[in-house]
């Protein structure tokens, strides 16, 4: 798969989270990527999932997805 192909399903998973109305709870980054952790609340119920981004262009866009929420 070419860099920009997996750049575009990993913005896809974000924005679907995002849309679904998760938040971006926690980042952690390392050499392999970085680990983003999104949270949704509904109730009492607290809903987790977290995504392995691997580019550096999807990387950006939820740094920018991030400052603008």
């Amino acid at each position: 798969m070419s860099d920009y192909a997996q750049y575009l399903q990993e913005r896809d998973q974000i924005d679907g989270l995002l849309n679904q109305g998760y938040s971006i709870k926690s980042i952690t980054e390392n050499l392999s990527g970085a680990f983003v952790e999104f949270e949704k609340i509904i109730g009492s119920t607290i809903t987790s999932e977290t995504l392995h981004i691997l580019t550096a262009d999807a990387r950006k866009y939820f740094s920018v997805k991030l400052i603008h929420r």
